[in-house]
């Protein structure tokens, strides 16, 4: 079991970037599929990116492609999510989520464990 906390959230203007941060303890986050995930009020939460064990390949849903970089430091075990012009939609709370190799992808309930979420707003 990993025990994940995100942060990096916050009020951002469109155009704007923020750089999420997902910080593991109890295990080793190069060994996990990490995905981040996003959910707006009154929707169903979204696969946003995730990235591979052990390879590091990256996916990004269509509507993040040039925009959102997922990567991951196993020196410091916390994998990141860059966002660049983002854009009112892109608001909600994010969460990061890892799983065994096998769960790579965007559906949520192949993931084992959950940060607690961070909080993304764009707005003007």
């Amino acid at each position: 079991q990993v025990q994940l906390v995100e942060s990096g959230g916050g009020l951002v203007q469109p155009g704007g970037s923020l750089r999420l941060s997902c910080a593991a303890s109890g295990s080793t986050l190069a060994n996990y599929a990490i995905g981040w995930f996003r959910q707006a009020p009154g929707k169903e939460r979204e696969g946003v990116s995730c990235i591979s064990s052990p390879d590091g390949i990256t996916y990004y849903t269509d509507s993040v492609k040039g925009r959102f970089t997922i990567s991951r430091d196993n020196v410091k075990n916390t994998v990141y999510l860059q966002m660049n012009s983002l854009r009112p939609e892109d608001s909600g709370v994010y969460y990061c989520a890892a799983g065994p190799p096998s769960s790579l992808g965007f559906y949520p309930y192949a993931y084992t464990d959950w940060g607690q979420g961070t909080q993304v707003t764009v707005s003007s």
